[in-house]
């Protein structure tokens, strides 16, 4: 039987009035291609369903035709629904994008069902600002699931960088590390992820790959 993959993406297509945000492709594309090439049957939904928004930075100049059909099952997704709950997904992933920091981290529904994952020992991965939907799911107890894990996402001296940092809700690294995660980090815009147990997390875009692949190997132990 083949593995069954949930892969969450945000609809938040702005930071502000002046700034257009989204999805980051590359961090959705790369990793779904992975799990293409394992076999692995994967579901794209979103909080609200419908179309999702791409950052604009993140679209190649010439477009990349082993994107296409990633891109393809963007152009309309289903709505996280309570019957998620029901399904027998073997692993969560959330790709990043500034819109992730909008309407992921207070998503109620998305944390019931990453949490209910996490308490079955199920895999959760999540790249660049996607694990800012875990900053708030908690196991049954309440204990916040990265409590205690080694953790990465996208730093504060990148968000510095991009010269978002007033515009973002929070900072990923600073609240990560506020609930108990143990923030492991490699150089800003290099290549970094870290799997601890069922948890695997990654820093930015040039992380997709490797935060899948450490996905794969979860999923596949």
């Amino acid at each position: 039987m083949s593995k069954r993959i949930l892969m969450i993406v945000t609809n938040a297509d702005k930071i502000n009035d002046e700034k257009e945000t989204g999805l980051w492709l590359e961090e959705f594309a790369v990793p779904y291609n992975l799990f293409k090439n394992q076999g692995y049957d994967i579901t794209v939904k979103s909080p609200k369903g419908g179309q999702i928004p791409l950052d604009p930075n993140s679209i190649p100049e010439e477009e990349k035709q082993e994107f296409a059909e990633a891109k393809d099952k963007l152009t309309q997704t289903d709505k996280l629904s309570e019957s998620d709950l029901n399904e027998d997904y073997h692993g969560v992933f959330l790709p990043g994008g500034h819109g992730t920091m909008f309407d992921f981290p207070d998503n109620e529904l998305m944390q019931k069902i990453i949490g209910q994952m996490a308490d079955e020992s199920k895999v959760i991965g999540a790249v660049c600002h996607g694990p800012s939907g875990l900053v708030n799911v908690t196991y049954q107890d309440g204990t916040p699931l990265v409590k205690g894990k080694k953790v990465n996402g996208f730093t504060d001296e990148e968000e510095k960088e991009m010269q978002l940092v007033e515009e973002m809700p929070f900072l990923l690294e600073t609240t990560l590390r506020e609930k108990g995660g143990e923030f492991v980090r490699g150089d800003k815009w290099n290549d970094f992820s870290v799997r601890d147990g069922n948890l695997v997390t990654g820093q930015n875009p040039m992380s997709s790959e490797s935060t899948a692949q450490k996905m794969i190997e979860a999923l596949n132990e």
